[in-house]
């Protein structure tokens, strides 16, 4: 079938009502830019679940990099998106403006620059992220122990996301089908949500980014669940392939291990997080036991958003006090967070 051919049929698809869910703040954000779902039949509902990784990550998160920033001769480096996520009482950007010592960067291995030119200081990189970005922060260890650099640690905050898809069909939720990440099976292979979709008997469809790719893999999903199949299908080949990236995964396996951790709005979910390693905790900067989930604004509804059980514009606080400017909620802040797409896309 030609792509044409394909958007037909999702536009004028008349069989069962289908609810599927992107699990990836870059689909999110894609989906919107490419306005998809425009395209799509009534009977066919996307909705976007726990893949930002800022939108998950718990205010005592925050707090302990905020406390970090304030403590004498240390600074916090943070991607951007993370600077205005509200913690318990306020967020890095409002603590940096208050005095605190918070720089952002472009990458991790920045850090390393810093704590060259500046020895006195202790660097804490805010490690946030999933089996993506996870990698990246073996690389900034392995450059700090090349470089003899004592004065760099890491915060992490880091999710998997199998036992979070678990958690939430095991809760209830009414998906029939999930749009996998296709840069997060780029570094597990696509193999790695074989066991849930053979558990609960749903498809699951790896997917790039572009427009074309995630039109062929909502078609794939459709046609899967109308058909009642279940499985695992690759619509990115070019970049995923089954088993993943072997050095990738290696590096995970030495300096990672899994944990309990703590999702914004979902709390804690046994194994899906990754820790330090015993042997390389000198390199935490005291990352357990942030499991604390306080709302800044006890009106925000991000965590029945993230779960799929509520969409953006149900939340009383959604474009009256809630907005990219004004954010009262982990989902309004990041760029591929489900509020902001739908404030950004009205």
């Amino acid at each position: 079938m030609t792509i044409e051919e394909i958007s037909t049929y999702l536009n004028e698809y008349d069989g069962k009502p289908l609810r599927f869910m992107e699990i990836c703040g870059s689909h999110t954000a894609a989906i919107a830019k490419y306005g998809i779902r425009d395209i799509l039949s009534p009977k066919i509902e996307l909705i976007s679940g726990p893949g930002c990784p800022v939108c998950v990550t718990p205010s005592a998160y925050i707090d302990k990099l905020i406390a970090l920033a304030k403590t004498p001769d240390t600074c916090v480096a943070s991607f951007g998106d993370l600077l205005r996520v509200p913690g318990s009482e306020q967020s890095l950007s409002e603590a940096k403006g208050e005095g605190a010592n918070v720089v952002m960067v472009y990458s991790p291995m920045d850090v390393i620059a810093l704590a060259k030119e500046h020895p006195q200081i202790n660097y804490v990189f805010a490690a946030v992220g999933f089996e993506t970005t996870a990698p990246v922060y073996t690389l900034l260890i392995e450059e700090a122990q090349k470089n003899g650099l004592s004065n760099i640690r890491i915060l992490t905050a880091l999710k998997t996301m199998p036992k979070a898809v678990d958690w939430l069909i095991a809760s209830g939720a009414k998906i029939d089908g999930f749009l996998a990440p296709g840069h997060v099976c780029a570094i597990t292979g696509s193999a790695y949500f074989k066991g849930l979709a053979e558990k609960y008997g749903i498809p699951f469809a790896v997917s790039g980014f572009a427009d074309t790719e995630l039109v062929i893999a909502i078609y794939g999903l459709v046609r899967m669940a109308a058909n009642h199949e279940a499985g695992v299908r690759n619509y990115y080949p070019s970049v995923v392939e089954t088993e993943g990236n072997a050095v990738a995964l290696q590096k995970l396996a030495k300096y990672f291990t899994p944990c309990e951790a703590t999702w914004r709005g979902m709390g804690a979910i046994a194994d899906s997080g990754l820790r330090l390693r015993d042997e390389y905790l000198g390199f935490d900067a005291g990352s357990m036991g942030l499991d604390e989930d306080h709302k800044k604004n006890k009106g925000c509804c991000c965590g029945e958003i993230l779960k799929g059980n509520m969409r953006p514009a149900d939340c009383p606080l959604f474009g009256k006090i809630c907005y990219p400017q004004n954010p009262q909620g982990a989902c309004m802040v990041s760029y591929e967070g489900s509020c902001f797409q739908a404030y950004e896309n009205r």
